[in-house]
């Protein structure tokens, strides 16, 4: 390490609002979000329209694919925590995705299942340790904190509108290679970011240390680079049949329940009571996204059958809007929705974020109903309003707003230093259970509405979307309801 770097207290003691490391790490994410989110927004359309699959089995595998991503940002994250470190698990991570990419955009048809692996073990390596740097960067208890991942989740979503309406815009009008080479490109982008301001973050990030002389380090590090290689044959294999995913998902969820609970036990007593705390956090998100995640899945097809192609009268591709209506809204209102937290705070009328949480489902909940609403807005075609359905986005903006920047930042809060990767992990494999009930749930409603006319099948998708409103609702009153043993779990955590 060279020794014009600064030291961690250094880079904890910054003036000012945010650590300029914050924004390398901004950049860096941001461009990889471009391009996850334009692959995302992709892949249920292209399974349709070019690998000639049914709605059903396409929501089944959109599901089964972004389960895997997020399911391995857990894995990801033991590896960098016990043995890479996060800056070379990012950077591996953000290699991968970079072949990924390349590979679909040479012959999508061809290789679609060989590349989606390279893509999904890459976010699994990048995607958990860009997090924990950011958390990083801040001194246990620093209030500025929040505004940090909040700042940071911006550059999300920056990432997520651009790649989500650009990748698909110019898949559907120009060519499916060129969008596919596109998110190649912008990857390439967010590495190279990272590799010239890595530099400037001190000691976060690196490797764990271990004894003098001992030489099996640099073992584990290519063990790690060669089992990930060799893993992707299994990925292509579990991807491509959903029957393998349903047994992944019943064995890795209890079997990493089973392990948290064992290094839960290694803690006295207050800290176990946190670590419950974040558990019924992770629980009741798994939900949410399950919910939320219809947007890659069934609302992409929505949209691509069912939807005018104008908002506000501007011409605008239908699943274009349906992949970065959320995240233009996201990036307007967030720090609207920030200042009025603080606001209330001094108020003393904040809502604990127990109660954040359960809002988030309330507004869920509302945002599928005006996604319901808009069957009574149809033509004889089946074909109805664009404005509506990017009012439903707005509306459910604000529940994200609620829940998920608070969710990141609760998870380090709620953890002891050990177990802090590991339980971002957790918070991301939570995400990937979410996918995979998305696609289960998509695949239903898509299932109900095969054979069946544009209308008729317009009507079946909003009766699905109206159930999915009144669960999210129920979820909402339970959080808010349970609020109060919640806090006491969580003891002086905010």
């Amino acid at each position: 390490m060279q020794h014009n770097q600064q030291t961690l207290a250094e880079i904890q003691d910054f003036k000012g609002k945010y650590p300029k490391q914050l924004w390398y790490l901004f950049f860096s994410e941001m461009w990889e979000r471009f391009s996850f989110y334009g692959m995302r927004g992709m892949l249920v359309i292209f399974m349709v329209d070019k690998l000639q699959m049914n709605k059903t089995d396409a929501n089944l595998q959109y599901g089964a694919t972004q389960a895997f991503v997020y399911a391995f940002t857990f894995i990801g994250g033991l590896f960098a925590d016990k043995i890479l470190g996060y800056r070379k698990s990012l950077f591996w991570g953000g290699v991968l995705m970079i072949v990924g990419s390349f590979i679909l955009s040479l012959n999508p048809q061809e290789y679609f299942f060989l590349g989606i692996s390279f893509t999904i073990i890459g976010s699994g390596f990048f995607k958990p340790n860009i997090s924990t740097m950011v958390g990083a960067l801040y001194r246990q208890g620093d209030s500025r904190t929040d505004a940090g991942f909040s700042l940071f989740y911006a550059g999300i979503n920056l990432g997520a509108l651009l790649g989500g309406y650009a990748c698909i815009a110019i898949a559907q009008s120009y060519s499916w290679k060129l969008a596919f080479g596109l998110a190649a490109i912008v990857m390439t982008i967010s590495l190279v970011t990272f590799i010239f301001t890595q530099r400037s973050l001190g000691p976060i990030g690196l490797p764990p240390i271990r004894s003098e002389g001992n030489t099996s380090k640099n073992w584990y590090e290519y063990a790690v680079y060669g089992g990930s290689l060799l893993v992707i044959p299994v990925i292509m294999t579990m991807v491509s049949k959903t029957q393998y995913t349903d047994w992944f998902m019943y064995i890795i969820g209890p079997c990493v329940l089973i392990y948290l609970i064992y290094e839960m036990m290694k803690y006295p007593a207050a800290e176990r009571r946190k670590l419950l705390a974040a558990l019924i956090f992770i629980l009741f998100s798994i939900l949410f996204w399950a919910f939320f995640e219809q947007s890659g899945g069934s609302l992409s097809l929505f949209a691509a059958n069912n939807l005018h192609n104008t908002v506000l009268g501007v011409p605008l591709n239908p699943n274009g809007v349906n992949n970065s209506a959320n995240s233009l809204f996201v990036i307007i209102f967030a720090a609207l929705v920030g200042m009025a937290w603080i606001w209330m705070n001094k108020r003393k009328i904040e809502p604990n974020t127990i109660v954040k949480f359960g809002l988030g489902f309330l507004f869920l909940a509302g945002g599928f109903y005006v996604f319901y609403w808009t069957k009574f807005f149809a033509d004889a075609n089946g074909m109805t309003s664009l404005d509506l359905f990017t009012f439903g986005w707005l509306v459910i903006t604000f529940g994200e707003l609620c829940l998920s920047p608070i969710g990141m930042s609760v998870m380090t809060k709620l953890s002891p230093p050990k177990l802090q990767a590991m339980m971002m992990g957790m918070w991301f494999l939570a995400s990937a259970y979410g996918q995979y009930f998305a696609g289960l749930l998509g695949a239903n409603i898509a299932e109900a509405s095969s054979n069946s006319t544009n209308l008729e099948s317009l009507n079946i998708y909003a009766e699905g979307y109206k159930q999915l409103g009144i669960y999210a609702l129920i979820a909402g009153v339970v959080m808010i309801a349970i609020s109060p043993i919640v806090k006491k779990l969580m003891g002086e955590v905010k």
